[in-house]
């Protein structure tokens, strides 16, 4: 066989690793020795002499992982390891992607650290690809990672972990978007299709919904290198494809009874890609969602979203007032104020939050954004 791309390598990523540590290496020995097996594979020329690509993966990782246990002598408990070394054969059928997924988020981990070692033994992405997407050296990062899995250290593979807090690292890893070689919101919604082929959940669907069809707004998001708000931006530019699918995929999980956040937020946002032009939003049904929502996962950003569509929906003043009840530290709060005083006319009010909105803003385009709006009324600062 040719070569598979750096892609179809980091499928096998998790097995090979579950594998290992069933073979008797610790988590963190068997990632490090899953990376070396990677390297070496995107090194190697080609596999026409390869018969099953999986083991070859297995059988080179498993070597770089005797290969550490000889390099430590000192440590009695991995020679006898060592002398116990499985004979060569078939490697068994046994996928242990889930396990890895609860054990890179528990709660051990701080969210930040779950998602790098999500990256690496779950996505099979290097140290240095990470780095690279975090905009952090490379050497930060490994030391991030290390302190990871020594935290990980003794909790076993097959431990039960809890899966909200695995699509809570998901959506986080999505929000980080693009940066560098590595797309993270392209990979955290790979990972999230590959957790939907694990589980039987309708939040897990959600969240696949959810990702979709905003990603499928990205195109028209910066143009120029200029951010575009939503009402504005040209919706012929907006992946069609990725909306029907995200649509598809929450109809089914909404048709199996179980509502969650993930996919109130998703309802959302279909409704957002259904509307033809921005006049057509029904800001109505948005609102009845963002009421359910507010239910299931109450939070300042949550009310702030709504009082929002409530300004679309029912008048800025309506907006106004809903948004008083929100804590003006909550991110992107002057933003929502400055619009809502706009629509109502109020246009120094709006100018004033406009600026206050782009002195907090946590990006550079958003910022330039905000900025303009400011200066278009007036009180550019």
């Amino acid at each position: 066989m040719t070569i598979p791309d750096a892609t179809a390598l980091r499928r096998a990523i998790p097995e090979v690793t579950g594998i290992l540590v069933r073979r008797g290496a610790d988590f963190a020995s068997a990632e490090d020795a899953v990376q070396t097996a990677l390297t070496r594979a995107l090194e190697r020329g080609g596999f026409d002499d390869v018969r099953d690509l999986r083991a070859w993966l297995v059988a080179v990782a498993w070597r770089a992982f005797l290969d550490q246990v000889r390099s430590d002598t000192a440590r009695a408990a991995r020679e006898e390891r060592l002398a116990t070394e499985p004979e060569p054969g078939p490697v068994p059928q046994r996928d242990d992607t889930l396990a890895l997924y609860f054990l890179c988020t528990n709660p051990v981990l701080t969210a930040t650290s779950s998602v790098a070692l999500t990256l690496r033994a779950v996505g099979g992405l290097t140290t240095r690809q990470i780095a690279d997407a975090f905009l952090v050296p490379e050497a930060t990062m490994a030391q991030r990672i290390s302190r990871a899995k020594q935290r990980l250290a003794g909790i076993p593979l097959d431990q039960h972990g809890d899966l909200s807090r695995v699509l809570r690292v998901l959506y986080l890893l999505f929000n980080e978007g693009y940066s560098g070689e590595i797309d993270l919101a392209a990979e955290a919604i790979r990972l999230t299709r590959l957790l939907a082929a694990l589980t039987d959940e309708p939040e897990v669907r959600g969240l696949l919904a959810l990702m979709l069809l905003h990603h499928a707004r990205r195109p028209a998001r910066v143009i120029d290198g200029r951010l575009v708000p939503l009402a504005e931006q040209d919706r012929g530019l907006w992946d069609t494809e990725a909306i029907a699918e995200g649509v598809d995929i929450l109809q089914a999980a909404l048709a199996r009874d179980a509502l969650g956040q993930y996919q109130a937020q998703a309802a959302i946002a279909a409704l957002h890609a259904d509307a033809t032009s921005a006049e057509e939003t029904d800001w109505v049904q948005i609102v009845e969602w963002y009421d359910e929502l507010v239910r299931l996962a109450d939070s300042p950003v949550v009310r702030l979203g709504r009082a929002v569509a409530v300004g679309e929906a029912d008048g800025p003043r309506a907006g106004l007032a809903a948004l008083a009840a929100v804590d003006a530290d909550v991110p992107r709060y002057h933003a929502a104020l400055a619009y809502l005083h706009e629509r109502s006319g109020e246009t120094d009010a709006a100018a004033s939050e406009y600026a206050e909105a782009a002195r907090r803003a946590t990006s550079i385009l958003e910022q330039q954004h905000l900025l303009r709006q400011a200066e278009r009324l007036g009180r550019g600062g």
